[in-house]
């Protein structure tokens, strides 16, 4: 039902709370109590002066009974409905239900929005806590370190005849262990309680090189300029403060040398000349026209800022070293990736190109279109294993379609319960 032919239901609800009786409202505006009936069920249109008046008795402003609850009210409302899996009539009924009950609607869009925002936290804390280099690491040194101090207790328990030299030496070996375990147990609080949301940059290399490649937009002018001096590129690094460790500033050199080659190859200015010569953004056909690699071509579209889409590069072992966040396609921080990804299906087939549309399950559930190809990035030598690498390009989808693949995030929070490719159980279906 339009929000415009609601006002007759909020007239009544607005009534309705402040205690005046159908037949004082509608001798106060000067007309009978069977037509403010006709109008309250939404039988009669009202405007105008009638209008005027019916506000200025109810003490509300006009608008509040023509527009009734904002736009993102109701579009939230919707997408509560769609996640419970509500349809047909009572979804059709959420302007209804926003412009009668205003205030039961706000707490259900912000009890919603608070559920995201949980369900988001707990999985990025599950993710944290499952493949955290940095954590995994940790408890290991706490293990193996009480460990050890368990078999010097043992040994000085259980020999007590022991040599006063030996004894000394466990003795000194029990106080060192003791005196790493506290470090390390100290080091682990403090690395918990950290302010992950005040952090700039990340714990991992990783991390350092993602924080410092949205700080910039993923768009550098020392890449994309064709005077810009391999030195530019190498001072900006060095001065980047996201980038605190040598591993972090040695990743970055290497995307931006990429970067740098496809920008020379591939200027973004020939890059829109062609898209607007009708192919779009289709990859395939910019590279026949370009005579380009389709995969520099990927990472040249990632490149537009405008464009509003993602990217994902991979090495052979699936691992992920490049990740373009786009809203609404969740890419792991740590851990293994969804295998039903078009990026995955490329891998070991170099040259093969792969367009699919995909829908990640999840709270958003958006749909994307993806192009995922394969690339030797080493001429082989004799007996030698060439390296490869895939990439793939998520474009947001202008159409919802019903032919998609249904992919995950990873399977610790993927809500597909039948699927094939599980490698783990779901926090979503056995809990915490």
């Amino acid at each position: 039902m339009a929000r415009d032919a609601l006002t007759g239901s909020r007239i009544r609800e607005r009534r309705t709370m402040t205690g005046m009786k159908q037949a004082e409202l509608a001798r106060s505006v000067g007309i009978s109590a069977s037509y403010l009936n006709l109008i309250e069920h939404n039988r009669r249109r009202i405007g105008g002066k009638l209008l005027l008046d019916i506000a200025g008795a109810l003490d509300v402003e006009p608008h509040s009974l023509t527009e009734g609850a904002e736009a993102a009210l109701v579009a939230s409302l919707r997408e509560a409905a769609s996640e419970a899996d509500l349809a047909g009539p009572e979804l059709a009924r959420a302007d209804e239900f926003a412009g009668r009950f205003p205030g039961w609607a706000g707490v259900l869009a912000a009890t919603r929005r608070r559920v995201s925002a949980l369900e988001r936290t707990v999985e990025t804390l599950t993710d944290r806590m499952a493949h955290d280099p940095h954590l995994a690491a940790s408890m290991h040194e706490l293990l193996s370190t009480a460990a050890a101090i368990r078999s010097t207790a043992a040994i000085l328990d259980e020999n007590r005849e022991l040599q006063p030299e030996w004894r000394a030496r466990f003795h000194g070996n029990l106080a060192e262990d003791s005196r790493r375990l506290s470090d390390s147990a100290q080091a682990l609080v403090g690395y918990l309680d950290a302010d992950m949301s005040a952090a700039e940059a990340g714990h991992s290399p990783q991390e350092e090189v993602e924080a410092f490649l949205e700080r910039h937009g993923f768009s550098f002018d020392v890449v994309e300029d064709p005077k810009a001096l391999p030195e530019d590129r190498a001072r900006l690094v060095a001065e980047a403060p996201e980038l605190r460790s040598a591993a972090a500033r040695h990743i970055a050199q290497n995307v931006l040398q990429q970067a740098a080659w496809d920008a020379a190859a591939l200027p973004l200015d020939s890059l829109r000349e062609a898209m607007g010569g009708g192919i779009g953004t289709d990859p395939a056909a910019l590279a026949r026209q370009l005579h380009q690699p389709i995969g520099r071509v990927l990472r040249r579209l990632a490149a537009l800022r405008d464009l509003g889409c993602g990217l994902v590069v991979c090495d052979r072992s699936g691992t992920v070293i490049f990740r373009k966040s786009v809203s609404g396609f969740t890419v792991p921080r740590f851990g293994d990736c969804c295998p039903l990804w078009p990026l995955f299906a490329v891998l070991g087939h170099p040259g093969m190109v792969v367009s699919q549309r995909i829908e990640q399950l999840g709270r958003s559930s958006a749909q994307f279109d993806c192009f995922a190809t394969c690339e030797t990035q080493s001429a082989p030598g004799y007996n030698a294993t060439p390296l490869v690498l895939a990439t793939m390009l998520i474009l947001p989808a202008a159409r919802v379609s019903a032919d998609r693949q249904e992919v995950g995030a990873t399977c610790r929070v993927c809500p597909r319960e039948a699927c094939s490719a599980r490698r783990e159980p779901s926090i979503l279906e056995t809990g915490l």
